[in-house]
C-alpha cells in the first residue's frame, strides 16, 4: 500500500487565511461594547471560577494576576482526534510540533520556549523525563481522563522551581462527588480508528470516588513519506498505527469537617509505530513504547479560618523503549510538599516547604545504568486585594545537589478601571535545571571539568482584560529572556569523554545559547446574532539572541477562530486553526509553509442519557509538516456516542 506524497502547503496558501484572521478579531473586539451597550440583563460570566495553578492556592480567575486559561470537560469532549497537544493548540500562544501522529514525539512550544520550558502537572504531579532534553511525554497524557485544564503563561519558578520558564499546565482527572455517576464513551472514525471509555464517580458519606478507563487503537498512516519512485524497490510505505490504554483512580476520605485525606493513581500505556529512516526496511516495524505514571497521597487540613495546609507526596515514573532497535531509558521523580496559607486581613500569605528526587535509567550513562540529583526548596508568597487594587510577590530558593541555589522570584500588580476593565503586569526570573542525561551521559562534562549550569529565564509582560457577561477580550504582551541555555556543540568536546567511534557531528553539551523570546497575544469572546465567536491571534518573535535567526519549527504568526450555535438539542461548531510558515531548522535553512484547517463538530443530544456526535477534523485534507519529512494526519471522520444512564 503507498500512502500519498505529502508537501509542505507554500506560504500563499496561507496567507488569505491567516489575512482575514485579524479582521475577523478585531470586528469581535469592536462588538463586545458595543454588545454590552445595548444589553439590559447581563449573563453571569462563564469564565467567573477559580483556579489553583497560579498560586498553589484557590484564587478567583478575576484576582489572577497572569495570562490563564480555563479548558472544561466540554472543549476536552468536543476533541475528536490527537490527545492533550492537539487540544492545546486551539489556545492561546501555542504551537505543536508532531513526528507524524499522536504517540509519536511531540513537542509544545508555549510563546515560543522550548517544550522542557513548559512544567506539566497531573493533579499537583510534576510530569517530566530526565533523558535527553528533558520535558514531559505530552503524547502519553491521556484525554480520556481529564475533568478540566489550567494554562498560566509566563515565569513561575518562584512558584513552582524548575521547568516553568514559560508557563505551567495542570491537568485535574475526574474527582466524585454526589450521588453515584456512569458515563460511558465509544466512537469509530476514518484511519480505522476505534475509542471506548468508562468512568464512575460519586460519594457516599464520607469516601468520594472516581474510576475511569480508556482504550484507543488506530491503523494510523505514513508518518515518514517521500516521493514514490517505482523504480526504487527499497521504498515501502506503511501505516503508522497506535494503540493506548489509561486508568486512574482517585479516593477521598473526610476524616472530619476540617480534614481530607485523598490518594491518587494514573497509568498510560502508549504502542505506536514509527520509520526510524524516511525507506524503512521491508517488514520492520519501528515501534515506540511509553509507560508513565503518577501516584499521590495528600492531606489537606484546615486548622482555623484563616490557617489551612497541605501535606502530599507523590511519584511519577516514565518509560520509553523502541523496538526492534533497542533502547531504554526510564524516569523516576519523586516530590515531597507542606504547602500552607494564612489570611492576613485583607491579604494571604503562602508557604512551602519542597523536596524533589530525581532518578535516570539509562545505559549510556558514565555512572552506570543510573544517575539521580535532589533538589530541596523552600518558598513564600504574599498576596494582597484592596478594592480595586490586587499586588502579588512570590519568593523562592531552589539548593540542587548537583550545581547549587537558585533563587527566584516574581512580582505582580493589577487595577480595576471599572467593573469590566482591568490592567495588570508582572515580571519574574525562572529557571530549568539541566536532565540527568545531559550532565551525566557520555555526552556531558567529565569529572574535573566544569558542571552544567541551569539555564536562567527573566520574563516581563503586561495585559489589558475587558469581561462582561459572556463577552471577554485580552491582550498581553511579553518579553522573556533565557540565558545559558544548554545546547550540544562542537566546542563542548573537549568536556566530554572521547568517543570511541568520532563522528565529524561529535559535540558535547554546554551552556550556550541565549534566546528572546517577544511577543503579542489577543483573545476575545463574545455572542452576535445567536452566534458564540471566540478566537485568538499571537504574533511571536523566538530568536536566537547571538544570531538573531528565528528558533527552528516556531511560527511567528498563528490563531484560530471558533463559531458555535445551538438550535435545540443541536451543538454545532466550526474553528479554523491557522498557521504562518516556519524554519525547520535553527540555522533558518529550511522553511516550511504555513497551512490552515477547518474542523467542524456537531453534536446532538437524544435524551438526557445519550448524546451523538460527528467530527470532521481538516475538512479540506490539507497536506501539511511542523517538522521536515514527517506528515500530519489527514482528513478524519470520526463518529461517537456518550451515555450517561440515571441510576
Amino acid at each position: 500500500m503507498t500512502s500519498p506524497i505529502r508537501r509542505s502547503v507554500r506560504p500563499s496558501a496561507f496567507a488569505t487565511s491567516f489575512a482575514a484572521a485579524p479582521f475577523t478579531l478585531a470586528l469581535i473586539a469592536s462588538l463586545v461594547q458595543a454588545s454590552v451597550q445595548a444589553q439590559t440583563v447581563q449573563p453571569p460570566s462563564k469564565l467567573d471560577s477559580v483556579v489553583v495553578t497560579a498560586t498553589r492556592s484557590k484564587l478567583s480567575l478575576d484576582r489572577v494576576l497572569a495570562d490563564v486559561t480555563v479548558l472544561t470537560r466540554v472543549d476536552i469532549e468536543r476533541q475528536a482526534f490527537g490527545g492533550l497537544a492537539n487540544l492545546l493548540r486551539t489556545a492561546a500562544c501555542f504551537d505543536i510540533v508532531q513526528n507524524g501522529g499522536p504517540g509519536n514525539q511531540t513537542s509544545v512550544f508555549l510563546r515560543g520556549a522550548n517544550t522542557q520550558h513548559t512544567l506539566v502537572l497531573v493533579d499537583g504531579v510534576r510530569m517530566d523525563t530526565q533523558g535527553g532534553s528533558g520535558g514531559a511525554s505530552w503524547e502519553n497524557i491521556p484525554l480520556a481522563q481529564i475533568e478540566r485544564i489550567e494554562v498560566v503563561r509566563g515565569a513561575a519558578s518562584a512558584v513552582y522551581g524548575s521547568d516553568a520558564v514559560a508557563g505551567v499546565v495542570q491537568v485535574f482527572t475526574r474527582k466524585g462527588s454526589g450521588a453515584p455517576y456512569l458515563e460511558f464513551g465509544a466512537g469509530i472514525g476514518s484511519l480505522g480508528t476505534v475509542k471506548a471509555d468508562a468512568s464512575v464517580s460519586g460519594a457516599q458519606g464520607a469516601l468520594d470516588y472516581a474510576f475511569t478507563m480508556a482504550t484507543e487503537f488506530s491503523e494510523g498512516f505514513n508518518a515518514r513519506p517521500v516521493a514514490f519512485n517505482p523504480r526504487d524497490p527499497s521504498y515501502l510505505a506503511d501505516l503508522d498505527g497506535w494503540r493506548s490504554h489509561s486508568q486512574s483512580a482517585r479516593l477521598g476520605y473526610a476524616l472530619n469537617a476540617q480534614h481530607r485525606v485523598q490518594v491518587l493513581a494514573l497509568g498510560s500505556q502508549m504502542n505506536s509505530g514509527y520509520d526510524a529512516s524516511a525507506k524503512p526496511k521491508p517488514g520492520v516495524d519501528d515501534r515506540n513504547l511509553r509507560n508513565s505514571q503518577a501516584l499521590s497521597a495528600n492531606w489537606s487540613a484546615q486548622w482555623s479560618e484563616a490557617l489551612q495546609s497541605e501535606l502530599s507526596a507523590s511519584q511519577a515514573t516514565d518509560r520509553y523503549e523502541t523496538r526492534p532497535s533497542p533502547y531504554l531509558t526510564e524516569t523516576q521523580i519523586r516530590s515531597y510538599a507542606l504547602n500552607s496559607s494564612l489570611k492576613l486581613g485583607p491579604g494571604q500569605l503562602n508557604m512551602l516547604l519542597e523536596r524533589r528526587e530525581d532518578k535516570l535509567i539509562n545505559s549510556s550513562l558514565m555512572t552506570g545504568d543510573e544517575a539521580d540529583r535532589s533538589q530541596n526548596a523552600i518558598g513564600a508568597a504574599y498576596l494582597l486585594s484592596l478594592g480595586a487594587w490586587d499586588g502579588q510577590a512570590h519568593i523562592r530558593r531552589d539548593d540542587d545537589s548537583e550545581f547549587g541555589g537558585i533563587t527566584t522570584g516574581t512580582l505582580a500588580t493589577g487595577y480595576r478601571l471599572s467593573n469590566e476593565w482591568r490592567v495588570w503586569a508582572s515580571g519574574g526570573t525562572a529557571f530549568r535545571a539541566p536532565t540527568l542525561y545531559q550532565s551525566f551521559s557520555q555526552y556531558g562534562p567529565m569529572p574535573g571539568k566544569p558542571k552544567l549550569q541551569a539555564e536562567r529565564g527573566k520574563n516581563a509582560e503586561v495585559g489589558l482584560e475587558f469581561k462582561r457577561g459572556a463577552h471577554q477580550f485580552g491582550l498581553t504582551v511579553y518579553d522573556n529572556k533565557i540565558d545559558d541555555l544548554i545546547s550540544w556543540d562542537k566546542q563542548f568536546v573537549a568536556n566530554c569523554p572521547p568517543s570511541k567511534n568520532p563522528q565529524p557531528w561529535d559535540g558535547c553539551y554546554g551552556n550556550l545559547a541565549k534566546v528572546e523570546l517577544k511577543g503579542v497575544s489577543l483573545k476575545g469572546a463574545t455572542e452576535l446574532m445567536g452566534l458564540r465567536l471566540s478566537g485568538n491571534l499571537d504574533w511571536q518573535s523566538p530568536k536566537d539572541a547571538s544570531t538573531g535567526l528565528f528558533l527552528g519549527r516556531r511560527a511567528q504568526k498563528h490563531g484560530g477562530l471558533r463559531i458555535d450555535k445551538s438550535l435545540g438539542d443541536w451543538a454545532l461548531g466550526g474553528q479554523v486553526l491557522a498557521y504562518g510558515y516556519r524554519f525547520d531548522f535553527n540555522d533558518n535553512s529550511s522553511k516550511l509553509g504555513g497551512y490552515a484547517l477547518l474542523n467542524l463538530d456537531a453534536r446532538y443530544q437524544v435524551n438526557k442519557a445519550l448524546a451523538l456526535q460527528l467530527n470532521l477534523d481538516n475538512a479540506f485534507n490539507k497536506t501539511y509538516q511542523t517538522a521536515g519529512g514527517y506528515a500530519q494526519a489527514p482528513r478524519t471522520v470520526f463518529m461517537s456516542l456518550r451515555f450517561t444512564p440515571a441510576l
